[in-house]
């Protein structure tokens, strides 16, 4: 998709979970534990502008140099059938100018100051960012927040836009086998949640969709209320709350649109589907319905999505990880790859999806019965205290790297207040993580893997078309 944000989990290329904002933050919990810092960690400080529109500030000051986000509370989840996509299109046309920006200006007069731009759309939000020299602040923010109040363009400069996502579709969707399958499981998975719906939009809604369909969209959800700003790196709290004042704080104030609740019934059986795509290697996808991450509450749906997030690191959280070593080592290896993982939190019900490629001779039977047993065991034989400390050691490592990013640090606020949680949402996370035992990960394997919570997705590679020519991005796209 057009200015996307790097694909921050790999396992699970349709759904951004949530489960990199834990490794995240556990490697700056970790990192500052290990390297006693010089004085204490500035805490991030939020403020509400008169308009409603939020405002979030973390000093960093290692480097001279500051990321700027803007956050929407609106992503395809807010989209409604029939213009599906809407909300990814959308953020491409944030691009195409205001009264006083000509198209492709923006990103134009971003490189000029010294820094680059790009956003990103998810189910749950959509996303714009800066990175430049901390001085150059006050000028990004006067671009963003003229975008945000401003952005105009013609019914044709659409149509341009709309040929470019559509291409963007069959390059990372219709030619992409896996993709295919895991948009089908999510059809297939939801029926009344809006997940239901791929971000980049289903093809017959995307050749419908009309210039006005994005104006409504804008002016529906694209209101102060419904926005953050989040600041991170070399500045000032008090200098960048006068800058926000100064730039946004004048955008008229307008209500945010009621949502309604669309509540995911129970299941009460298995879903099976196939795909049939041309491929090289069969693929099978076991998505279980499980519960979300809503508050610190501790009620019982919170803690059992933590044990399922620590499940998952024993499976796969690490090289050598469970299903590493059972599914794809030795010489009666089933599958060539295998994986999971769980989706933590979100605005919409989250899944915990096991996932394999059967190795040569090997049927997508024979994986997604291995995948369960890994599971069953672990529900009939719990893990080890020592598995369990290795695991939270590996997440630890595997992300101490992070630490230095202003980047991560801006986002993860940012995933924060779109999920109405506090801005030290993430050390809390660590500390509960940190606290599940044993016998938790081992209840929560028993209890969310039934049929009744399972839809099965299998890929049926077809033959490949030896003559096709591969398609390149499309012009225009950025990542």
């Amino acid at each position: 998709m057009k200015h996307n944000a790097p694909d921050l989990n790999p396992r699970n290329l349709t759904r951004l979970g949530a489960a990199w904002l834990v490794w995240a933050t556990l490697s700056t919990a970790s990192a500052q534990a290990s390297v006693a810092p010089a004085s204490p960690p500035v805490q991030a400080q939020q403020f509400m502008l008169a308009n409603g529109m939020s405002l979030i500030v973390k000093p960093d000051r290692r480097a001279p140099t500051a990321v700027h986000m803007l956050w929407l509370r609106a992503g395809s989840m807010d989209e409604v059938d029939g213009s599906s996509g809407v909300a990814h299109v959308l953020e491409h046309m944030l691009f195409k100018g205001t009264p006083s920006v000509p198209v492709g200006e923006f990103s134009r007069r971003v490189a000029a100051l010294g820094g680059r731009d790009n956003a990103f759309t998810s189910q749950d939000y959509t996303g714009y960012y800066q990175q430049i020299p901390a001085a150059r602040l006050a000028d990004v923010m006067a671009l963003e927040a003229d975008r945000f109040a401003n952005n105009q363009w013609s019914d044709e400069e659409f149509k341009k836009e709309l040929e470019v996502v559509k291409e963007e579709r069959r390059l990372r969707t219709d030619d992409n086998p896996r993709a295919l399958m895991n948009e089908a499981l999510h059809a297939a998975v939801f029926v009344a949640s809006p997940y239901r719906r791929p971000i980049v939009g289903w093809m017959s809604d995307l050749e419908s969709l009309t210039p006005d369909d994005a104006r409504a969209f804008y002016q529906r959800w694209y209101v102060p209320a419904n926005a953050a700003v989040v600041v991170a790196g070399d500045v000032e709290v008090a200098e960048v709350r006068r800058l926000a004042e100064k730039y946004y704080g004048h955008i008229p104030a307008r209500a945010v649109p009621e949502r309604k609740p669309r509540v995911e019934p129970a299941q009460t059986g298995l879903k099976r589907i196939a795909i049939k795509a041309p491929a090289e290697q069969a693929m099978v996808t076991l998505a279980f319905k499980v519960p979300s991450f809503q508050s610190f509450k501790g009620g019982q749906d919170e803690s059992d999505a933590l044990a399922l997030t620590v499940l998952s690191a024993v499976l796969d959280g690490y090289s050598g990880a469970r299903l590493e070593r059972a599914l794809t080592q030795g010489a009666d290896r089933v599958a060539d790859s295998a994986g999971a993982d769980n989706g933590l939190w979100g605005r919409g019900p989250q899944l915990f999806l096991l996932s394999g490629v059967p190795a040569p001779g090997k049927t997508a039977e024979q994986v997604e019965a291995a995948l369960r047993a890994q599971v069953a065991r672990i529900a009939a034989e719990g893990v080890s205290e020592a598995e369990l400390a290795r695991v939270k050691t590996q997440w630890v490592a595997s992300a101490v790297y992070k630490l230095d990013s202003v980047f991560n640090q801006a986002r993860e606020l940012g995933t924060s207040w779109v999920q109405d949680q506090p801005l030290d949402a993430h050390e809390r996370l660590i500390e509960r993580l940190r606290a599940v035992t044993a016998e938790q990960v081992r209840a929560v394997a028993g209890k969310y893997f039934g049929d009744d919570q399972l839809t099965v997705a299998r890929l049926l590679p077809q033959p490949l078309d030896k003559t096709g020519k591969p398609r390149t991005a499309p012009a225009g796209s950025r990542h």
